[in-house]
């Protein structure tokens, strides 16, 4: 399935029915007086984030997306049928954003989360409604209320416990294949991942999600090679694994680059929780490990993992320690959620004790 992660799309919800002018009419009724009925609801346009989607593929055959009208009313106060509502189901993960491309409009981050994103428009009055005591023979319908309709962007972003940076043919890819059972494409020339994999890793017992992006060239930040596009896979990670090429001249140098178009793309991605290794390490004597791993530690300030994702020298370790740093980052943010939680029930007890008062 080929992989795409924007797309732009139209939506609209459904206008709501008209309501109807009508009169009893029957046999020894002397007075049947208005019975028009009031048009039905138009069909809302529900958003729904289902988990076995991983593409935003199906918008590139289908970008109109419009509700049902609302049924029209009937004679004998018969009220017009609400429009069933679309469901449009996307993966886990996606942003709908303005026409802008900037402005969140929504963000899918939980399975099953279902949002009314555009409501149906409300149906129209019967003239049974506007029967009065001076106006008995009311002639007054209206049309039902048009739905809403706007053009948004949709921006995926993959939900993964931890990303994989680097430069291209930094062994991305396979250290991707080494640790879980993800079939990325593997080859000894650059950009040879040109879209996100994700593999699910398995340490000890547990397991997390590990997600590899094309790799970033200096310049990227203003469009260089693949550019930052597929950095957004990232934002949503706890912690990022940058492996660095040991074969490279100047091992420094490469861990800079990337540290730098880091920062320049923001998103937080230069915040966050980073594990440092030197990759490629089989194809190393003991001497130059030790030269390059010394240069990365003083340039990053912290640990280098030394591996190799072709031998498994040192995989072992670098999931536990990614494990470990992912398990904190899953506490954190249950912790934040409870908080925002309880803050939210404190509100709504100070509003019932203010609407008391």
């Amino acid at each position: 399935m080929k992989f795409l992660d924007q797309a732009k799309i139209y939506l609209r919800s459904g206008d709501g029915g008209a309501g109807v002018v009508g009169f009893h009419r029957e046999k020894f009724v002397e007075f049947g007086g208005p019975d028009g009925g009031d048009g039905g609801r138009g069909g809302h346009i529900v958003i729904e984030a289902v988990p076995n989607l991983n593409t935003l593929i199906d918008f590139r055959y289908q970008q109109h997306f419009k509700a049902p009208k609302g049924g029209h009313g009937m004679g004998k106060n018969r009220t017009g049928a609400a429009a069933p509502d679309l469901v449009i189901k996307m993966p886990v993960g996606t942003q709908v954003l303005d026409e802008d491309k900037e402005t969140v409009l929504l963000d899918l981050t939980e399975p099953g989360q279902r949002v009314v994103f555009l409501k149906g428009g409300d149906g129209g009055f019967g003239n049974n409604h506007y029967k009065t005591s001076t106006n008995q023979a009311p002639r007054r319908a209206d049309p039902g209320w048009p739905g809403e309709e706007r053009w948004v962007w949709l921006r995926l972003k993959l939900i993964a416990d931890a990303g994989l940076v680097g430069l291209p043919n930094a062994g991305k890819s396979t250290l991707l294949a080494a640790v879980s059972r993800a079939k990325p494409k593997i080859a000894d020339y650059p950009f040879t991942t040109l879209h996100p994999q994700l593999g699910v890793v398995l340490t000890d017992g547990a397991e997390f999600v590990l997600a590899d992006i094309p790799g970033l060239i200096e310049g990227a930040s203003e469009g260089a090679g693949l550019g930052t596009r597929f950095l957004g896979h990232v934002e949503r990670c706890g912690v990022l694994i940058h492996l660095v090429d040991g074969t490279s001249d100047d091992v420094a140098r490469d861990y800079r680059t990337i540290r730098e178009e880091l920062a320049a793309y923001g998103g937080g991605l230069a915040e966050k929780k980073e594990l440092l290794a030197l990759n490629k390490c089989d194809a190393l004597d003991d001497a130059e490990i030790q030269s390059k791993a010394r240069k990365l530690a003083r340039a990053s300030g912290g640990k280098v993992f030394r591996i190799s994702g072709a031998s498994g020298k040192g995989i072992k370790e670098l999931m536990r320690a990614a494990y470990a740093d992912v398990k904190a980052y899953r506490a954190a943010e249950a912790e934040a959620k409870a908080a925002k939680a309880a803050e939210t029930i404190d509100l709504d007890d100070a509003h019932a004790e203010d609407d008391e008062a």
